[in-house]
């Protein structure tokens, strides 16, 4: 059971404003950590001017997206504001990869709205240089039902490239050992079979990735106050495979925070970007979180859990709207 829950700040103007006093970035500000070179800025993703002073001179080696879209996205654009605010963002991604490197957008498809804004983004990627790589498909072990139609257990993730970048064939394998012997070959006229041939006793993810939990309040790596947390295990898979140490791992979309956390884990270094003052908070303290006792969420408390115990008015709100008591 949650002990400290903290209601999800995108759909709380008032309590984000609350929160705003405990911000320490401000719009065009940059956190710099000292310790492993990562980068925070607080600005619009479409901003150019103020990106290049987060990258100076730097290029990264991949990208990380996971922009708003669905009903998210819909509420401020129709379908034609979408493509051009998506393209902004491309175009500068574009800019700050290296010529060779990769990209990985997470996106979804409103079956209720004939799959937007899959299709528009689509369009818009094979009027760009990147070329496409790949389709993903995370399983989620949960979903969202209904008696008329199939169960939605699918997170979409399309890969694509600039150039010829690095692919960790190694980090495509999973936990899951392989049961079944088959595929029989003959390879230098002798018959051979899978495990014969295979590199790994365990089975390769492929494009469709059925080993990773989503996240949800009992997990350690929970943020609550955050809304659709990408899997910390799906983002080291990336980092993994598209990049290599000490390279720099770039998100325009920080939300919680989880490639910030991946980034760490794996050495490498991560520059990211959020609008919003209290989400390139909750970021920066998960991971000061993570470096002071090794937890990667807050399973039972939240990022300002602190800051609410000293603060009445707070305290008050949350009681009064939502019945939680501190």
């Amino acid at each position: 059971m949650l002990k400290h829950p903290l209601p999800r700040l995108d759909k709380d103007e008032e309590l984000r404003n609350l929160l705003l006093p405990y911000c320490r970035l401000h719009y065009g500000e940059i956190w710099k950590d000292k310790k492993a070179g990562h980068r925070v800025i607080c600005c619009d993703c479409t901003d150019k001017d103020l990106l290049s002073k987060l990258f100076e001179n730097f290029n990264g080696k991949l990208a990380i997206h996971d922009p708003p879209y669905n009903f998210n996205a819909f509420q401020k654009y129709d379908e034609n504001g979408f493509y051009n605010w998506c393209k902004k963002w491309i175009d500068i991604t574009y800019l700050f990869l290296d010529d060779n490197s990769s990209l990985y957008v997470w996106l979804g498809a409103e079956h209720k709205n004939f799959f937007q804004p899959f299709g528009i983004f689509l369009n818009l990627m094979s009027e760009t240089n990147f070329k496409s790589k790949n389709f993903i498909t995370l399983r989620n072990q949960r979903g969202f039902g209904t008696q008329k139609n199939w169960m939605s257990v699918r997170q979409e993730l399309l890969y694509f490239v600039k150039g010829k970048p690095t692919f960790n064939i190694e980090a495509e394998y999973t936990d899951i050992p392989k049961t079944l012997k088959g595929y029989y070959k003959t390879i230098n006229g002798v018959n051979t079979e899978n495990f014969e041939r295979s590199k790994s006793t365990n089975i390769r993810a492929g494009n469709v990735w059925i080993d990773i939990q989503q996240v949800f309040y009992r997990m350690e790596e929970n943020v609550n106050g955050c809304y659709a947390q990408k899997p910390l295990k799906a983002i080291e898979r990336i980092i993994k495979a598209s990049s290599n140490e000490n390279e720099i791992v770039f998100d325009f979309f920080l939300h919680s925070g989880t490639t910030l956390i991946a980034a760490e884990k794996l050495n490498r270094k991560c520059f990211a970007v959020d609008i919003d003052p209290v989400f390139c908070e909750i970021s920066i303290r998960r991971i000061e979180h993570f470096r002071n006792n090794g937890k990667t969420g807050w399973q039972n408390s939240n990022p300002f859990y602190e800051e609410i115990m000293s603060n009445k008015k707070i305290k008050n709100y949350l009681k009064s709207k939502y019945k939680i008591e501190y």
